[in-house]
């Protein structure tokens, strides 16, 4: 995630006849290629961690928030921190966009101002393709390559200290060259960020757009939309807000995602949000419809289509939302009761992601739920609790 917001007067500064960058000295770094990343969030210092990882690189930072370059620095999610943005932009051979697609928009535009070189990679890691790709044509028609890119992979944390190499291991990561990229580049990209161990599609701008469109951001829509038709409800009936504590929340957990990295999301993509909300309008009314006639049938076959095709989906696969990894432990209601059950996680170095007591009286059994990043996490931290003699499901 890139951190404050960052009008074109952050960046701009006047450009010289020459490049800033000394083409004998700047470009590499001990023969390491030189990697530059913007926005030093989640996302983008998982990618670094990555390609430190697998590729000699040299990863130089910058924020918006130097705060947060800082931290990254500290942690080693990069290298260095980036004390000229333009300088180090024109010495990059990679310039990794981690910003949301309204920044990046910004960005870009400044960025096509300097003198970048030649055969530099520039990438981005917006959820929505088709007007960051419009622009690169724009500002470069194929004399810079830019290759639009989406991992679709996050986590329920935000922030550099929650980046990890393998956030993105086995999750789709989808790349959107311009209609001029080369294959060679294409794989060229691939091999940098080949320390991510993910499934890399390529895919047409407007087709990941559409995509993306069905499977994440609308139903992000429709869980916001839930939350808000019951929060009409429970105005009138204090009790909807204590049953709609359980279940109620699990299903629409992504409603809680950032308001403001939504907002653009739907600014972006909206033309193909507003004809999916058009066919949930029909969807409605068909169900609605099926619930008038009464007929025991057409009814449970309306909840047999959907049972069948959501249980034939992919188990084990990454997919366009962030997946919950959690795990349900029975706790006495005693002092200490949770600490121990953490701590024996956190011996094992595992990182819980959230907790939450599911129910909870006074003397009688409760149930501890706790979530965690990935499904490895979860495996090992059963085994332990386990071995411990807690009952997990």
């Amino acid at each position: 995630m890139f951190h404050g917001m960052c009008g074109a007067e952050t960046f701009h500064q006047t450009a010289p006849s020459v490049s800033l960058c000394n083409m004998k000295a700047g470009v590499k770094v001990d023969g390491k290629k030189r990697v530059l990343l913007i926005g030093t969030g989640l996302i983008g210092g998982s990618i670094a961690l990555a390609i430190r990882k697998e590729t000699e690189a040299v990863v130089i930072g910058y924020d918006i928030n130097n705060e947060q370059a800082e931290k990254a620095k500290q942690l080693s999610v990069i290298d260095k921190v980036a004390t000229n943005f333009r300088k180090e932009a024109e010495c990059a051979e990679l310039i990794i966009l981690a910003s949301p697609v309204e920044e990046t928009i910004k960005i870009m535009r400044e960025l096509a101002t300097y003198q970048l070189k030649e055969n530099v990679l520039i990438t981005d890691v917006g959820s929505t393709k088709r007007n960051i790709m419009n622009l690169a044509n724009e500002l470069w028609n194929g004399d810079i390559t830019f290759i639009g890119g989406h991992p679709m992979a996050g986590s329920h944390k935000t922030g550099v200290e929650s980046a990890k190499a393998h956030l993105l291991e086995n999750a789709f990561y989808v790349l959107t060259p311009q209609p001029c990229t080369s294959y060679e580049k294409i794989e060229e990209l691939k091999d940098l960020l080949k320390g991510t161990k993910a499934n890399f599609l390529v895919l047409d701008a407007a087709e990941h757009d559409y995509i993306v469109g069905v499977v994440s951001h609308f139903p992000h829509i429709i869980a916001s939309g839930l939350v808000t038709h019951v929060k009409k409800h429970a105005n009138r009936n204090p009790f909807i807000n204590i049953l709609a504590a359980g279940g109620f929340r699990d299903i629409t957990r992504i409603a809680s995602s950032s308001p403001r990295m939504w907002k653009d999301i739907v600014l972006q993509n909206r033309d193909n949000l507003l004809d999916l909300l058009d066919d949930w309008i029909m969807e409605i009314r068909n169900m609605q419809s099926i619930i008038q006639t009464g007929n025991e049938h057409l009814i449970a076959g309306f909840f047999e289509e959907a049972k069948t095709y959501r249980d034939a989906l992919p188990v084990r696969s990454k997919g366009a939302i962030p997946a919950y990894y959690d795990l349900y432990v029975d706790v006495i209601d005693q002092t200490g009761a949770i600490a121990r059950i953490t701590g024996l996680i956190a011996e094992q170095e595992i990182d819980i992601t959230n907790l939450n007591i599911i129910e909870a009286r006074e003397g009688l059994l409760g149930v501890l739920r706790v979530s965690f990043q990935t499904e490895a996490d979860l495996s090992n931290a059963r085994k332990i609790l386990e071995q411990n003699g807690y009952k997990t499901y």
